[in-house]
């Protein structure tokens, strides 16, 4: 079956994507939330507890702009295709802001991310395949997902770190406000197990970001 001009451009601004998430420095819409805030320099313990979480977070920012492209790929509806370009480019800011403070704190990305961007895409690939309401169910679950790993952060981020807290209350917000939206939209909860295997990859990426 022959792929439209519209998938085929979205095959093509999935590589696109690909190449300026992995190799260009990410651009941000909106102002870092950190901009605002004025803080002393962390000790080395402190720096290099927030690096190692904002390199987890940048990660999985990765994965996001593939995973949202991906999906948008095989959206059937205008609407839907819409919301997936929409939250991808507010994950864009996410991006953009862990990077700038990763680079700010002098650490370093996760030596895997062109893996984490290839395994998005193609995991976001399938779920648009599978229709808009599983998508949008997909994008759902991710967010709630996302959600709990951002408490989970908040919790173990430096105190003295009111920067990268900032970043990452913003970043939980969206996202919260992201699953809200793909609910209303008509998303589909997902059964037990895809939600089960979903918490495992995002594991997987949480605890090799985390030092790799």
């Amino acid at each position: 079956m022959a792929i439209s001009t519209d998938r085929s451009d979205a095959f093509i601004a999935i590589i696109d994507e690909g190449l300026r998430t992995l190799a260009a420095k990410p651009a941000a819409a909106r102002p870092s939330p950190a901009d605002a805030i004025d803080q002393a320099p962390l000790d080395a313990r402190d720096r290099e507890s927030s690096i190692a979480l904002l390199r987890v977070n940048h990660a999985g920012e990765i994965s996001a702009q593939a995973l949202y492209n991906g999906q948008s790929v095989f959206a059937r509806s205008p609407e839907t295709r819409r919301h997936l370009r929409q939250a991808a480019e507010e994950e864009r800011d996410h991006l953009a802001w862990c990077a700038d403070r990763l680079e700010e704190l002098g650490g370093r990305r996760s030596i895997l991310d062109p893996f984490w961007y290839a395994g998005g895409a193609l995991i976001g690939l399938i779920a648009g395949a599978v229709g808009d309401d599983v998508s949008l169910g997909f994008v759902a679950e991710t967010e709630r997902q996302v959600e709990a790993h951002l408490d989970d952060h908040l919790g173990k981020l430096p105190e003295a770190d009111a920067k990268s807290r900032a970043i990452l209350e913003q970043m939980a917000e969206d996202e919260a406000r992201h699953g809200s939206m793909a609910q209303q939209a008509g998303g589909t909860p997902l059964p037990a197990i895809a939600a089960r295997l979903m918490a495992f990859g995002g594991g997987v990426v949480r605890r090799a970001a985390l030092y790799i």
